[in-house]
């Protein structure tokens, strides 16, 4: 790897690559791919298989069982043990929602302490535009106010959970300086760059490396794509020495046409693209040290 790209790896390993798994998202349904986890069990499941498949990170959304999100703390608690009874893969809980207050999101993560939850960085229109129908998939305001990002990363704080900073654009990077300068967040930091929802920045290779610049020096991140930018970002992001999110949560298709039977289909995908390019997948232990999980 040259001096270059090894300035743009920052807080990563240059070898290893954490594969995450985002399982179940909130507002995909088994309408739009018949391989959603609903059920506790279901999602515990795929945790596994997951991980078998190179996977060191699943990222978790709550569902009861027909489906519908939920923000329940006993359910969180059940996927959580229903996940470590099965894997050793590192539990990340999401605590993005639409309309759900923070006093509920914030109660499951004090009471379940997932190793890792996501911390939205910024409000934004956010919606998912389909151009063979000409209209909007979803389309709706994702309100993250500054005093709802100060509680939830204090409550990740005082339960000892790793923060995993989810930016939609280049402004939500900047929000972080009022949290480092607080104490509410310490270094080093893990960032999520997402790119390709309608309301944030666009999905490109040269608005990944713009991103990337604006991280501190020892910051960890990861690009996650949506939908069919998902495989040119990871490409992008493993060549730069960068973590990648796949999974049902964000992409449904292994290849244009093929349609994913699992979330292991497209870790599968991820791991090998990471090994064309000299990485190899990190293990969850490997993942917890590089990510500075404690």
């Amino acid at each position: 790897m040259t001096d270059a790209n090894r300035e743009s790896v920052k807080g990563n390993d240059p070898d290893r690559v954490v594969i995450s798994a985002a399982l179940t998202g909130a507002l995909t349904t088994r309408d739009q791919c018949e391989a959603i986890p609903y059920t506790a069990e279901e999602i515990a499941e795929e945790a596994a298989a997951a991980r078998e498949a190179g996977a060191a990170v699943a990222h978790i959304h709550a569902r009861t069982d027909n489906g519908s999100p939920t923000y329940s703390t006993e359910r969180y608690q059940e996927i959580k043990d229903e996940v470590q009874a099965r894997t050793d893969i590192v539990v990340n809980f999401s605590t993005g929602a639409i309309h759900e207050p923070v006093e509920s999101r914030a109660e499951y993560v004090r009471e379940t302490q997932p190793e890792v939850a996501a911390l939205n960085m910024g409000s934004m229109n956010y919606a998912k535009y389909s151009e063979s129908r000409e209209d909007y998939v979803f389309d709706m305001v994702f309100e993250n106010s500054f005093s709802e990002i100060r509680e939830m990363v204090t409550t990740m704080q005082e339960a000892g959970v790793k923060p995993e900073l989810e930016c939609f654009d280049t402004g939500h990077i900047g929000n972080t300086r009022p949290l480092l300068a607080e104490g509410k967040l310490e270094h080093p930091l893990h960032f999520s760059l997402i790119m390709g929802v309608l309301g944030g920045i666009p999905a490109t290779a040269e608005n990944l490396a713009h991103q990337v610049r604006q991280l501190p020096d020892d910051a960890t991140w990861q690009v996650i794509g949506i939908s069919e930018d998902q495989w040119r970002l990871v490409g992008a992001a493993l060549a730069m020495g960068g973590n990648v999110r796949v999974g049902l949560e964000d992409n449904f298709y292994v290849s244009d046409g093929e349609m994913a039977e699992s979330n292991a289909d497209l870790v599968e995908k991820a791991a090998r693209m990471a090994r064309d390019v000299g990485r190899e997948p990190a293990t969850p232990d490997e993942a917890r040290e590089i990510m500075s999980i404690d």
